[in-house]
């Protein structure tokens, strides 16, 4: 079976605790990807439609009966009436495929509302700013500045350090002390809710050492997924021209932009690739296939994926096949820059490759976060509780029937280079770490790679002039994610 989503909506999607991935398609919540289709009908709960909190847990519960991927891996024995929120309900019942890693995070309740303005236009509220933390010294920097956020205008960019932060310049709180006495979470609360308005005042050291004041007001913006400053572009390298493409979230506006970027790759007849996906937390499963599609011109016609459902929903598995499009290329080698931050359909375009490609592709930087399951998103019937259930409802594997990653891609990817993340550089240069390791394994293949071991975090560089980092960062992301952040780990 080819191209066409016929049942539902598909995302592959994760609240990942400490990096993120998947959202919904528009037009409801189904997996995560496809095009806008109905949204999957549970048998009726048996309780009343009211949005109350026992009726709300009957409608869990009985999508997940009906629809969970893993049914022997349910607590049925859990007893709602001893939770007192739904998300708590939700991890108490998903607990035994929890402690298998098969479900980390990943099924999960989430605004309707929020979910669709995110997938459609990359709507959100926040800083614009992407945030990491220094696991050994408490120390948390800026990794990543968007363009049409209200932070960049200020000099929140790539490699800047957060020193302190509060509501007013007089009430600011050092951000090693908040580390000290309350980790990620005090920071993360330091910095407010996620809506327009809040206003923060910040004491930041820049990449030369020289600290400031500045101010920033949350606002709406759209998300560019792949950035007007670095996203697309060509690198010389050595006379040799070599496409580098750089993805920040699979959502609705990056086909535009996607498109573009390969037919520029291809009028100046690019053959290898460098797809960074380091901080990429997933998105619609309907980007990663034109993804696919855009450098499979080599394999139209022969299997992308396969997506399997449990038995009992065995009618809606599909095999879906690369397919043509006018701006396709076709690649002799790919690199895929991962960290921990890379996760499920980020982690899916790259799986999708390795049975043609083999040791002509690699994994570049550290491991990612392991995940080769997608959800569907069930609407609650009553239209005022704007309540969304993504549940785990099917695994994807590529064309040899790979999927089982759930402790990353250093596992099955066959060539893999170890990174660092060099955030004193920005974004799309030559001389970042992990693109100039990219670039090595281009031209020397994997003779000039130190191999990905385990599921260490990020490694993080920061220019020498300023203080050494002497530990691993790992992507700033509060316990209860909005959509935008589940699928951009450590946006704020």
């Amino acid at each position: 079976m080819g191209r066409g989503r016929t049942a539902l909506s598909i995302v592959l999607a994760g609240s990942l605790v400490a990096c993120g991935g998947g959202g919904s398609n528009s037009g409801g919540g189904g997996p995560i990807g496809g095009n806008p289709t109905p949204t999957p009908t549970p048998t009726p709960p048996p309780s009343s439609s009211e949005c109350s909190l026992p009726a709300r847990q009957d409608f869990v519960r009985a999508v997940l009966d009906e629809w969970y991927l893993f049914p022997d891996l349910l607590d049925t024995s859990v007893n709602q009436g001893n939770y007192n929120d739904l998300q708590s309900y939700i991890d108490a019942l998903v607990a035994p495929a929890r402690a298998q890693s098969k479900d980390r995070f990943f099924t999960y309740i989430t605004s309707i509302a929020e979910e669709e303005a995110y997938y459609n236009s990359g709507s959100n509220a926040g800083f614009g700013i992407r945030l990491g933390y220094d696991t050994g010294s408490n120390r948390v920097f800026v990794i990543e500045g968007f363009e049409d956020g209200p932070g960049l205008p200020q000099g929140l960019d790539r490699g800047v350090e957060l020193l302190a932060v509060g509501p007013t310049a007089s009430s600011m709180q050092d951000i090693a002390t908040l580390m000290a006495t309350g980790g990620p979470q005090a920071v993360i609360e330091a910095l407010g809710p996620s809506d327009p308005g809040v206003q923060r005042v910040f004491r930041i050291r820049e990449l030369g050492g020289t600290e400031r004041q500045v101010t920033v007001t949350k606002a709406e913006y759209p998300l560019d997924p792949v950035s007007d400053r670095y996203g697309a572009k060509i690198i010389d390298d050595g006379g040799k021209k070599v496409g580098y493409v750089n993805l920040r979230t699979f959502i609705g506006p990056a086909e535009t932009d996607l498109r573009e970027a390969f037919d520029d790759f291809r009028a100046q007849g690019v053959n290898e690739v460098i797809v960074d996906f380091r901080y990429n937390g997933g998105g619609l499963v309907r980007i990663a296939e034109l993804m696919g599609d855009l450098m499979g011109r080599a394999y139209v016609g022969q299997v992308f994926s396969h997506t399997t459902l449990r038995p009992s929903k065995s009618d809606r598995n599909e095999t879906d096949l690369f397919g043509s499009q006018s701006q396709a290329i076709a690649p002799t080698k790919i690199a895929f820059i991962g960290t921990g931050g890379t996760a499920s359909a980020s982690e899916l375009v790259t799986n999708a490759f390795i049975p043609y490609l083999d040791t002509n592709m690699a994994l570049v930087g550290t491991n990612t976060y392991g995940k080769p399951v997608g959800q569907y998103g069930f609407d609650h019937p009553e239209e005022e509780c704007d309540l969304r259930l993504r549940a785990v409802t099917f695994k994807t594997e590529n064309a040899d029937r790979q999927g089982e990653y759930y402790t990353g891609l250093a596992s099955v990817v066959p060539v893999t280079c170890r990174a660092s993340d060099d955030i004193s550089t920005q974004l799309g240069d030559p001389a970042e770490s992990s693109i100039a390791q990219a670039l090595a394994f281009l031209r020397g293949g994997a003779g000039v790679c130190s191999p990905i071991s385990g599921r260490d975090a990020t490694a993080m560089r920061r220019d020498p002039t300023s203080r050494a980092i002497t530990a691993r960062r790992e992507v700033l992301q509060p316990a209860r994610p909005t959509p935008a952040q589940r699928e951009t780990p450590g946006l704020f």
